[in-house]
C-alpha cells in the first residue's frame, strides 16, 4: 500500500520504518499518511463524530498497515483524571478575530473531551491593562489549573502573573504573540515580527518613492499591545535594511469606540500631510480605516491589515483593502490543546516554537482561501 507525506513523495517505506522500529506512532503520523486532518483522525479512533465512509476506510488502512496500538491513549483513560485549562484571551465580539481562536478551543474542546480535559475562559479588555491586572487577581483566587493558554498582549502583567508562586509550577502555552524569554511550553501564532517585515516589503513596492506611510495603532490605556511592538519594529527593520529612508513614517493613534473623532483626526491628517500613499495598521480593524476611505472615494492609497474578518474581507473584495496578512487562529487555538494533551496526558515531547505561515490574501485569492475547509 502506497501513501502520500506531506511533501507529496510516496512514503511507503515510512510504514516500514515505524513497524521495524516500533516508534509511537502519533495522531499526526496517521493523519499524514492517510492524507487527512488530525481530527479525523481522533474521530475514527474514537468513533465518534461524523466521518464518510471513504475516509474512513483510508484511516483505518493506515491503522492496519502499521500494526497501530493506543497504549498511550489507553493509559491515559484509565487514570479518570480529570485536567483543566485556563484560556486567558480579549473579550470579543462574535464578529471579531477572538471569536475564530473561542472556534479553535471550542472544536479542541469536541476532540479531546475523552482526555477529561475541560476548558476554562477568562476575558480582560486588551484595550485596558488594568483589566488584564484585575482579572489575574480573580485568577489565583480560583482552583489552579492544570495548564494555562495565554494571549500576552501586555507583556509585562504576563510575566507577573506567570511568576507568581501559585503559577510558577504550573505550565503555560503563548497563542498569537509570545515573550521569548519566557519559559513556556509552546508558542503557536506568527512570527511577528516576519509579519512586519513582510507588510513593509508589500507596502514599498506597492507606493512611489518619497510617499509617506501612516501607522495606525488603537489608543490602550496604560501599555501597547506586545505584538504590534513586534510588528512595527519589523516593518522598520524592513525600511533600514533596504536603506528605505525616503519613505515617510507617520504614527496615529485612534480611539476604539470613537468613529467620529476618528474620521476628523484621519481628515486632519490627510489635510495636513500631502503624499500620503500608504496606512497601515498592525491588528485586524483596518475595516475601520476602509470605511473612512470608502465615504472619501479614496483610491490612490495602499491600504494594509491583518486578519480575515468578514468586513475586512468586504473592503479587500471591493479593492479598498490591498492586502491582508493571515494567521489561522483557530488552528493556534486548537493546536495549543491538542500539544498540552500530548505533554501532560501522554507524556509525549512537543516543540516549543510554532510558527504559523504568514498568509497574504489579495482580492483574487480571497474567495479560494475564504472558502476552503479541510
Amino acid at each position: 500500500m502506497l501513501y502520500f507525506c506531506e511533501n507529496n513523495l510516496l512514503c511507503s517505506h515510512t510504514i516500514l520504518q515505524i513497524k521495524m522500529e516500533k516508534v509511537n506512532i502519533r495522531i499526526k503520523d496517521i493523519a499524514m499518511l492517510a492524507g487527512v486532518s488530525e481530527g479525523t483522525v481522533d474521530r475514527v479512533l474514537h468513533n465518534r463524530g461524523e466521518v464518510s465512509q471513504k475516509t474512513r476506510e483510508k484511516v483505518e488502512r493506515v491503522l492496519q498497515e502499521i500494526d497501530y496500538s493506543p497504549n498511550l491513549l489507553a493509559r491515559s483513560l484509565a487514570t479518570k483524571k480529570n485536567y483543566t485549562f485556563a484560556c486567558i484571551i480579549p473579550e470579543h465580539k462574535s464578529n471579531e478575530y477572538w471569536q475564530s481562536v473561542e472556534n479553535g478551543f471550542d472544536q479542541a474542546a469536541r476532540d479531546f473531551s475523552h482526555y477529561n480535559v475541560k476548558l476554562k475562559r477568562y476575558y480582560y479588555d486588551q484595550f485596558d491593562v488594568q483589566s488584564f491586572t484585575q482579572l489575574s487577581q480573580s485568577i489565583l483566587k480560583d482552583q489552579l489549573p492544570d495548564a494555562l493558554i495565554i494571549a500576552p498582549i501586555f507583556k509585562e502583567e504576563t510575566m507577573k502573573l506567570l511568576q507568581t508562586k501559585e503559577f510558577e509550577s504550573i505550565p503555560f502555552s503563548f497563542i498569537d504573540s509570545m515573550i521569548e524569554e519566557m519559559n513556556f511550553l509552546t508558542y503557536y501564532g506568527q512570527n511577528s515580527f516576519q509579519s512586519g517585515y513582510i507588510a513593509s516589503k508589500l507596502m514599498t513596492q506597492s507606493i512611489l518613492p518619497d510617499s509617506r506611510v501612516l501607522i495606525i495603532r488603537n489608543k490602550r490605556k496604560g501599555a501597547v499591545s506586545n505584538q504590534t511592538i513586534a510588528r512595527k519594529k519589523g516593518f522598520i527593520q524592513y525600511l533600514n535594511d533596504h536603506q528605505l529612508s525616503d519613505v515617510e513614517l507617520l504614527d496615529l493613534e485612534l480611539s476604539e469606540n470613537d468613529d467620529e473623532v476618528n474620521y476628523m483626526t484621519l481628515k486632519q491628517v490627510f489635510e495636513k500631510h500631502d503624499n500620503i500613499r500608504g496606512v497601515i495598521t498592525f491588528n485586524s480593524r483596518i475595516y475601520r480605516l476602509a470605511k473612512y476611505f470608502e465615504k472619501h472615494e479614496f483610491h490612490d492609497v495602499t491600504l494594509i491589515g491583518y486578519d480575515l474578518l468578514e468586513e475586512n474581507v468586504r473592503y479587500l473584495k471591493n479593492g479598498i483593502v490591498t492586502y491582508l496578512l493571515a494567521q489561522r487562529p483557530e488552528k493556534q487555538a486548537y493546536f495549543t490543546v491538542r500539544d498540552i494533551c500530548m505533554k501532560l496526558i501522554m507524556k509525549q515531547e512537543v516543540k516549543n516554537i510554532n510558527y504559523m505561515p504568514v498568509d497574504i490574501i489579495i482580492k483574487e485569492n480571497i474567495e479560494e482561501y475564504w472558502q476552503f475547509t479541510e
